[in-house]
């Protein structure tokens, strides 16, 4: 059982790696998407994205140099990743159950990476019984129990209100509710695993070292090892479904929300925008019906001259 569990965790690992860059590939092989037209853009460069401004607003803003703030984006995206402040601006109550879900998660997340940490002092010695470990020791103990119980009680919050708001039930599907109930037996089992097996977590440390070395040491605990298959089984699954926008967000805001890269001299963007344009029409609309078979075709009809040519 013992190698088994180590051969699922590789398998886990992989399966998360190859879901994640397939994930990515799709969207970039998607066709070019619609322009949102959406303000303030947070790169926008000066004062303009604090009043929704853009270079839109220069005169023969096609001949200036486009000036873009790292900075002013990191000051939307920094906030929005740690606080959830969308949903707490617009959906209040909401917030208050899905903050400490996330919450719990980057703890977890956290909690893992010092694990790493912690395991690679292990296998060499380094820093090893240094105030540095002691510290990320004591982190450790901090973040994982901490970050368990936020989750725990995040997602059933979150499971109560899918259920008991129309608003969130209406739209919610089973996929919803079985990843709630998912995260809540995985933390749930790690927290029991926490206080009656593994309280300093030393042998979830263990594991780790042994993992990342490829050592095939025996686990004691049936308790721990149930832990380890549902924790890695988790890692696989998340980005098999809509939990991916984790990091598909990135695209989300940047390449769609803030995307306001002008079409300038580039012949990428316009073979992608002629494929598009040659999408046959499909629609049924008065004002889209008999103006062509192709985008393009919609695009560059002239309804003016229709009407011109239906009174001679």
């Amino acid at each position: 059982m013992t190698s088994l569990t180590y051969l699922v965790a590789y398998a886990a690992i992989i399966v998360f790696l190859l879901a994640v860059a397939s994930r990515i590939i799709r969207y970039i092989k998607n066709p070019i998407h619609l322009r949102w037209e959406l303000y303030p853009v947070a790169h926008e460069g000066g004062d303009r994205a604090s009043y929704g401004g853009s270079y839109y607003e220069d005169v023969d803003w096609w001949n200036k140099p486009r000036h873009s703030s790292r900075i002013n984006e990191l000051k939307v995206m920094i906030p929005e990743i740690l606080f959830l402040l969308a949903v707490f601006e617009h959906k209040r109550p909401l917030w208050y159950v899905t903050y400490p879900f996330h919450l719990g998660l980057y703890f977890v997340v956290l909690f893992i990476g010092l694990l790493g940490i912690g395991s690679i002092s292990q296998l060499t010695g380094i820093m090893a019984d240094t105030p540095i470990m002691t510290a990320v020791f004591a982190v450790t103990n901090l973040l994982g129990p901490a970050g368990l119980i936020l989750t725990v009680a995040g997602a059933v919050g979150l499971l109560f209100k899918r259920i008991t708001d129309p608003d969130l039930s209406n739209y919610s599907s089973f996929e919803h509710y079985f990843n709630l109930v998912l995260f809540i037996v995985t933390a749930g089992v790690g927290i029991i695993t926490w206080l009656f097996v593994d309280p300093t977590f030393d042998m979830a440390r263990t594991f780790v070292a042994n993992f990342i070395s490829f050592n095939f040491a025996a686990i004691d605990s049936s308790l721990f090892i149930l832990q380890v298959l549902l924790v890695v089984l988790t890692i696989a699954y998340i980005p098999l479904t809509h939990m991916s926008h984790f990091f598909m967000k990135y695209f989300l805001y940047h390449d769609i929300r803030w995307g306001d890269e002008p079409n300038i001299d580039s012949p990428k963007t316009d073979e992608k925008i002629g494929i598009v344009l040659n999408y046959p029409v499909t629609w049924s609309a008065p004002h889209i019906a008999g103006t062509g078979n192709t985008w393009a075709e919609v695009a560059t009809h002239n309804p003016a001259a229709a009407k011109e040519e239906k009174k001679e």
